[in-house]
Parts: C-alpha cells; structure tokens; sequence
C-alpha cells in the first residue's frame, strides 16, 4: 500500500507539474497574469524552464519591443532583485504574501479608476518605475511573483498589446539571465537535478506557447487590456488563499 500512495503521488506531481509547464508556456506566450497558478499548482526552484518560455517570446515578438520602457523599468528591477536575495531567506511567507497582495490589489484598482475616467495621460515620474520595478525585482526572486508588477506598470503606460508582450518577453529574459547567478550561487535553488527536471518539462511549455500565441491572435485589443488587469487581481487574490 505505502508504495501504491508514493505512486499515486509521484503520477499526481508530475501531471500538476506539467499543467504549470503548459500555463507558464502559454502565459510567456502573451496571457499575461496566469503565471501566479504556476506558483499555486508547482513550488519548485526557479530554472531553465523559464528561460526556455523566454527565448520563444523574444523571437517571436521581437519587433514590438519598446526598449525605452525596458530602460525605465529594467535598472529597478535588477536593484530588486538583489534586495530580495539579502531578504528573501529570511522574510516571513505569511507577511510577504499579504503584503504583496494588498500592494497588487491596489494597483489594479488604480488602474481601473484611471481607465474608468477614461485618461490617457501616463505616470512619467520616475518613483513610479523605481517602486513597481523594486517591488517586481524583489516578487520575481522570492516569488516569481513579478508578472503582477510589471503588467501594472505596462497597462500604466498605455502599451498596445503586442508592444505589451514583446517588451515583456525581453524584460523577462534579461532579468531571469540575471537572477540564475544567484540561484545557483547564493542560494542554490538550481542544481543539475532541477535542471534535468526542467528539461522534462519542455514540452509543456511548447504546447503552452502554442495555444498562447494563437489566444492572443484572436483576442481583441481592447479586452486584452481588461483581461490582463482583471487576472492580475485575481493573481493577488490567490496568493492570499495559498
């Protein structure tokens, strides 16, 4: 029986962690805002699985990419990203999820007021890069939780939806490069085990992309934007309930 149960967990595991493949395939893709249910379904280390998703999204949206907002953006995000890894070890989890959720939700809802009023004007002041990109550098370490900052900061800037994603596949592709010293190093969260793992997970992520960049095809400009923000809520909301 005890070998049966082992079993029937391992097969468990492996179907949640291959539905977080397709999700986070599919989320790299353009669906911007699901990623948090990777972290729901799949607690494992940070590894070449992303960087995978990466490069596919880089290749494929590359001409949409908006590189001024990447500079605004990026140099925060890095600085984060290095305060989360003096931080991250020792931070209490409950603290850290609540905090993040409530700093989320409240954008979101920020968000919807200005789009309510139907405003058209942009945050140009640079404390609102440096806070979402801090708060993103420091998600994206801890948590991989970054996706709901910088959406934030994207639908802030009014990006179209192919500049949203193809700005958003190079912001991510750099700071994962950037973020992989640090695992491997400081924390060692990636070993040659979660890499082996990683790599059996790829084919995941290639049915992910698939479907995401065909849902992106067809959803309209306008709903994308209302999509992203409404799973970014809903992100929050879930870490709260984890």
């Amino acid at each position: 029986m005890p070998l049966l149960i082992a079993s029937e967990v391992a097969t468990t595991a492996w179907v949640l962690a291959f539905t977080a493949a397709i999700v986070l395939g599919i989320s790299k893709a353009g669906i911007k805002g699901i990623a948090v249910i990777i972290v729901t379904f799949m607690a494992l280390a940070f590894g070449a699985k992303e960087i995978v998703g990466d490069i596919f999204a880089v290749i494929y949206y590359n001409r949409h990419t908006q590189w001024k907002y990447i500079l605004r953006f990026l140099p925060w995000m890095m600085l984060g990203v290095v305060i989360g890894v003096f931080i991250g070890k020792d931070l209490d989890e409950k603290t850290f999820k609540i905090g993040m959720a409530i700093i989320i939700l409240g954008s979101a809802a920020m968000m919807y007021w200005w789009d309510r009023k139907k405003s058209k004007t942009v945050p140009t002041h640079w404390a609102f890069a440096g806070f979402m990109g801090i708060m993103a550098g420091i998600t994206t370490m801890i948590g991989n939780l970054a996706g709901a900052f910088s959406n934030i900061f994207f639908l802030a800037m009014r990006l179209p939806k192919n500049e949203f994603i193809g700005t958003a596949a190079w912001l991510f592709f750099i700071i994962n490069i950037f973020k992989l010293p640090f695992h491997i190093w400081s924390w060692g969260t990636v070993t040659t085990e979660s890499l082996l793992l990683d790599l059996k997970l790829v084919p995941g992520i290639f049915i992910g992309l698939f479907i995401g960049v065909r849902l992106v095809k067809i959803i309209k400009e306008g709903f994308y934007r209302k999509m992203i923000l409404v799973l970014t809520a809903l992100g929050a909301i879930l870490i709260l309930l984890r």
